[in-house]
C-alpha cells in the first residue's frame, strides 16, 4: 500500500477477477489485490450490473464502437463498470471519501484501467459518489447508466426541457426504462414508450410510462401535426429506422442516445412545420449523476426493476447469453458468490 493509505479489512495478496481470454470464454481467477493509487481509493466490490452492449460485444469479439480496436485476453475486470461498493482504503491526496463509506461509480473513466468485474477495484475518487448505506447493489449499481441517459435531458434543457410535453421513448431496454422514468421525473405531461417488444411495453408501463406501441407505421401513421405527435423524443436504439419514424412523428427535437453506426437521412419533410432538431448525444458529467442520484433517493427513479436476474461470476457467459436472446434486461452480478 502507497504511504499514507489506509484500509480497514486484513489485507490479502490476491483477489478474483473475471478476465475475457478469447472470444466466447472467460475465466474467473485469481490476481493480485490492487492498491489504490494517489487520489483513488480501494473499492470492495459488492455488485455489478452488466452494460448490455458493452458485455455482448466484447464477449463476442466485436468493438463497441466502429474503429475501436479490440485484443485479448481482455483488461481484467473490464468491462464491468456499473458497481457499487464499499470504501476499504484509500491512496494519498483523498480528500471527501472515507473508509467504511458506501459508494457508485457514476463514470466510466475511459482509460485502459481494470475494471469492476472484480472483487477489488482501485479506482479515482472523483468518479464516485457517496451513497446512503440503505442502498442495495439491485438499486444502485446502474446509476452510471442513469448518468449517460440524464445527459440527453440535459440537450432537450437546452431548448427548454421536457416539463409538460409530450415525450417518445424508442427502444425499451435498460436505457430507455431509464428514460422513461427520467422524462417523468422531468415534468413530461405525458410519456410515450416505443419498442417492438411486448414485455418491454408492459415493464415501461409499471415505470411510469402513459402509454407504449410497437413502432408500427400502419397503425401511427406519419404526422408532426396531428394529435398523436410527439413534442420531444430520446432514441435509445441508435438504428436509423428508429430516429426515422420519431423524426416523422415529432414536433421539436429528437436526441439520439443509442449508438449510432450508420447515417441517418434528414429530408425536406422534417424541414419544415417547423423543422424538426435532430440532436446529437452530449459528454458525460457529474452533474447528471447527482441528478440521477437524486432521482433514485427520491424514489423517482427505480432501477431494481432492470435487473432480471443476480448470478455469480463463474455464470458469466450464461449471463450475457441471456441479454443477447432477451430473457434478461440486465444481470447483476455478486462478485462474493459461489
Amino acid at each position: 500500500m502507497a504511504g499514507g493509505a489506509k484500509v480497514n479489512f486484513p489485507m490479502s495478496n490476491t483477489m478474483k477477477t473475471l478476465v475475457v481470454e478469447k472470444p466466447g470464454q472467460v475465466a474467473w481467477r485469481d490476481a493480485p489485490m490492487p492498491r489504490p493509487a494517489a487520489g483513488e481509493v480501494l473499492v470492495r466490490v459488492l455488485g455489478v450490473t452488466t452494460c448490455p452492449h458493452w458485455d455482448m460485444h466484447i464477449l463476442g469479439g466485436v468493438p463497441m464502437f466502429p474503429g475501436m480496436k479490440l485484443s485479448y485476453p481482455y483488461i481484467p475486470g473490464a468491462p464491468g463498470h456499473e458497481a457499487m461498493g464499499e470504501v476499504v482504503g484509500v491512496g494519498n491526496g483523498v480528500k471527501k471519501l472515507k473508509v467504511g463509506m458506501r459508494v457508485v461509480a457514476w463514470q466510466d473513466t475511459g482509460q485502459p484501467r481494470p475494471g469492476f468485474y472484480a472483487q477489488y477495484n482501485a479506482f479515482p475518487e472523483k468518479s464516485l459518489l457517496p451513497i446512503p448505506r440503505k442502498l442495495t447493489a439491485k438499486q444502485i449499481a446502474s446509476l452510471e447508466l442513469a448518468m449517460c441517459v440524464e445527459v440527453s435531458f440535459q440537450q432537450l434543457a437546452q431548448l427548454g426541457g421536457v416539463k409538460g410535453r409530450r415525450v417518445g421513448i424508442a427502444g425499451l431496454g435498460p436505457a430507455g426504462l431509464v428514460a422513461v422514468q427520467l422524462a417523468k421525473a422531468h415534468g413530461a405531461s405525458e410519456v410515450v414508450g416505443i419498442d417492438m417488444v411486448a414485455s418491454r411495453r408492459a415493464l415501461a408501463r409499471k415505470l411510469g410510462a402513459d402509454r407504449t406501441c410497437a413502432p408500427n407505421p400502419a397503425t401511427w401513421k406519419a404526422d408532426r401535426n396531428g394529435p398523436k405527435t410527439l413534442d420531444d423524443a430520446v432514441d435509445c436504439t441508435g438504428l436509423p429506422p428508429s430516429i426515422s419514424f420519431l423524426m416523422d412523428r415529432t414536433k421539436r427535437c429528437v436526441t439520439i442516445f443509442g449508438v449510432l453506426r450508420e447515417d441517418v437521412p434528414y429530408g425536406a419533410r422534417h424541414m419544415w412545420g417547423p423543422g424538426v432538431t435532430l440532436m446529437g448525444y452530449g459528454d458525460h458529467n457529474r452533474a447528471a449523476a447527482e441528478t440521477a442520484l437524486k432521482f433514485v433517493i427520491q424514489g423517482k427513479l427505480d432501477l431494481s426493476p432492470l435487473v432480471s436476474k443476480t448470478l455469480p461470476f463463474t455464470r458469466y457467459v450464461e449471463g450475457v447469453e441471456l441479454l443477447k436472446t432477451k430473457k434478461a434486461i440486465k444481470v447483476l452480478f455478486d462478485p462474493w458468490a459461489e
